[in-house]
């Protein structure tokens, strides 16, 4: 039983039931809303979806697994507590399970892409594989470009959904091309949140995990510039993701979507003021594992935002 609680803590499980959720929404209530009444579906539709959030869940799994197995070291001084490699899982069989997942996720991209006629589906997700293995094995080490890397590819979650309906727009343009500039602006503003919230929280763990990274030779952000200058370049992003999400609330007003206006104050803008706030007086690890947390719950309510557009669109 530990073997298998390992196993989904290595994992990272609700990473991963976080993925199939984002993917569902923009489906449904994005996608296919904009569609349906001008009676078109989604390239990726039915039984090509579930296949897509499998094979997404399975690049994401193996990212993890192999994340995990490069950082056993940084680990026992950062998280000794969550260690799963040696302690129940053997470092050969995190290799199996990250070149199984791989494998899994590469091939049904394929599948996909074959039946949609877009091959540079299955070729975005083969490069995600790689870019995971690099940034696990050297990247996430190195100043700012495992950040980056990591943000384009929570940012990919959601346009591995929207690109594919480029081809439709091409074919249909002249009855529907309302409804995919719609799919392709609301897939940007998600792709783009995803990417900015994505990339503070990668830096916010980076203060956090300073102590173990700085062991291991690290050069994060932290360990290169300093706690107060990495602060600065976080309330940066801060200021730019509240200042988007204000205008875009401006922007809806004129459309009367009260609701979702009163949700994106109460669970997105404020929580990220309260975090700047409490960003400028974090020292220690504690506090910077609180901010990392709270962000993650922003990034789950911004998400949890599109169930609006299945009401409003």
């Amino acid at each position: 039983m530990k073997s298998i609680l390992a196993f989904l803590q290595m994992l990272r499980w609700p990473n991963l039931l976080f993925i199939t959720i984002t993917q569902l929404l923009f489906h449904f209530c994005i996608i296919h809303v904009c569609l349906e009444p001008i009676g078109l579906t989604a390239r990726i539709e039915g039984l090509n979806l579930v296949i897509i959030i499998i094979a997404s869940v399975c690049i994401a799994g193996a990212g993890n697994v192999i994340n995990d197995y490069f950082d056993v070291n940084i680990d026992l001084i950062n998280k000794p507590h969550k260690i799963a490699i040696q302690k129940y899982i053997s470092r050969r069989w995190a290799i199996f399970w990250h070149l199984i997942l791989s494998f899994i996720g590469i091939i049904l991209s394929f599948y996909v892409a074959k039946k949609n006629n877009f091959i540079w589906l299955g070729v975005f997700n083969s490069i995600s594989v790689l870019l995971l293995f690099i940034y696990s094995a050297s990247l996430k080490k190195k100043f700012l470009i495992g950040n980056f890397i990591i943000s384009l590819l929570t940012a990919w979650v959601i346009l591995v959904l929207v690109l594919p309906e480029y081809k439709e727009l091409i074919k249909y343009q002249l009855i529907s091309i309302d409804a995919y500039i719609k799919i392709f602006r609301l897939g940007l503003l998600y792709a783009t949140f995803s990417f900015i919230i994505s990339l503070i929280r990668e830096v916010v763990k980076d203060m956090e995990d300073i102590d173990g990274d700085r062991q291991n030779a690290c050069r994060t952000m932290p360990i290169v510039l300093g706690l107060n200058a990495t602060k600065v370049f976080v309330s940066v992003w801060l200021i730019v993701i509240i200042a988007l999400l204000v205008v875009a609330q401006a922007y809806v007003v004129s459309f009367g979507w009260w609701v979702s206006i009163v949700y994106a104050f109460l669970f997105l803008i404020w929580p990220l003021i309260s975090i700047q706030k409490k960003l400028i007086k974090a020292q220690e690890t504690e506090n910077f594992t609180m901010l990392s947390k709270k962000i993650k719950w922003v990034m789950l309510f911004g998400i949890l935002s599109m169930i609006f557009f299945a009401f409003y669109l």
